[in-house]
């Protein structure tokens, strides 16, 4: 029995799939649990604990590998108090194979932690991930170059490094010829690919991927304001399979905070980049990820989070309170805010945010829309998927038609 789980962002799944893909060709008839963990909050890491002492009291004979971003930083714990068999952290996972022919062979519980981040370079797989789902995430970079008061990405995962250009294209050239249609670009800080190699811009690698026959639908996982340079933006006007849907991560709606969570742009610039997007892409969906209850954060200052959320009017907004990470400026600072302010502020967004993707879908009622099928609806019996510009739809459609490409108007 071979078990994988990753918790967290769409590049642990990415990272998970691959390396299941060669677990499972080297490995059939072993029992081996493979967790790959997350610590962007207190509450990822609580819930990393959780689940590797849940897996190591299910599956006690299984060989327990544990790696990701907690354990980077709390291997000894997870392997003295969690039980793991061998712990990795954000480098290595290339290697799991290598250490579990050896801790076959010798029985001896393995620590593969390099704890300078710095000199991280990119680092590939043996296999190419192979999604369960319709929709393909392809990693194509890793590590982060922002060092936000409030993140420890860039110390766990370290600086921004880019995957081999030919590497990405062979992949999505593969997952083509098995009938996949959607592919999503992902990574730490996706659009700095090609900062570190100067290969080519993250912008020019979209627009060779779009060229690339049999790809239906080219998606952006997350862009930040400044990487959104005018050649990007000439994309949407010239290829109609590149998904006319951008998220857009805010963090805040106030300057100030801003300021202090050490982001680098103003909410003018912001609105501005959004702007020319519309220009040329009017029914773009702009989505968001917004902080709520970071230090010193004033009723003013929260209520200018607000004000700007309308402004803008985003499609949806992704909302979550200030976890304060250990070693990061943000949790030294004054101002601490109060658990039940934070939880307040959240409820306001999420409710903003259900009236925003109400509005959104609204302007497009009745017409018909493109939608790739990707699941059935618990609540409806349906099948559904997402348009282009990120609208899901529902449909009276057998199984057969999962990953198949049908048109459904807007209701």
């Amino acid at each position: 029995m071979i078990k994988v789980i990753s918790l967290g962002c769409k590049v642990n799944s990415y990272e998970t799939s691959a390396i299941k893909e060669q677990l499972f060709s080297l490995y059939p008839n072993k029992d081996i649990v493979l967790i790959n963990t997350c610590s962007v909050t207190s509450v990822a890491d609580q819930k990393s604990r959780q689940i590797i002492r849940r897996e190591r009291k299910k599956n006690p004979e299984a060989i327990l590998v544990v790696m990701g971003c907690y354990s980077q930083n709390n291997a000894d714990y997870v392997l003295k108090e969690c039980g793991a068999d061998i712990v990795l952290g954000t480098s290595n996972r290339s290697k799991v194979a290598t250490l579990i022919n050896s801790y076959l062979k010798n029985k001896k519980k393995i620590v593969e932690i390099d704890p300078d981040t710095r000199h991280f370079s990119y680092e590939s797989f043996e296999s190419f991930a192979v999604p369960d789902a319709t929709r393909a995430y392809i990693k194509i970079e890793d590590g982060c170059n922002n060092f936000c008061s409030y993140c420890t990405i860039p110390y766990t995962r370290g600086v921004s490094r880019s995957r081999p250009k030919q590497e990405i294209i062979d992949e999505i050239k593969s997952l083509i010829s098995r009938g996949y249609l959607e592919f999503v670009l992902t990574g730490i800080h996706t659009a700095h690919y090609g900062i570190d190699n100067k290969e080519c811009s993250f912008s020019d690698l979209v627009e060779e991927l779009l060229n690339l026959p049999g790809l239906y639908r080219l998606r952006i996982s997350s862009i930040e304001e400044s990487e959104i340079d005018e050649k990007l933006i000439s994309l949407f006007l010239k290829y109609p399979n590149l998904a006319h849907h951008l998220h857009m991560p805010l963090q805040s709606g106030s300057s100030s905070v801003l300021k202090r969570m050490r982001r680098k742009y103003r909410t003018e610039d912001f609105i501005n980049k959004v702007n020319k997007l519309r220009e040329v892409c009017p029914d773009i969906a702009i989505t968001t990820d917004v902080i709520v209850g970071f230090p010193q954060e004033s009723d003013e200052e929260f209520q200018e989070t607000v004000d700007f959320i309308k402004r803008v009017n985003f499609a949806e907004v992704h909302v979550f309170p200030f976890s304060a990470r250990p070693g990061t400026d943000a949790s030294k600072m004054d101002g601490q805010i109060d658990p039940r302010i934070k939880q307040q502020r959240v409820q306001v967004l999420l409710n903003l945010s259900k009236q925003l993707q109400l509005d959104f879908k609204n302007r497009f009622l009745n017409q018909e829309m493109e939608v790739i099928l990707e699941e059935r609806n618990k609540q409806s019996g349906l099948m559904s998927g997402f348009t282009s510009n990120y609208i899901k739809l529902d449909g009276d459609f057998s199984d057969d038609y999962k990953g198949k490409i049908v048109k459904l108007k807007v209701r």
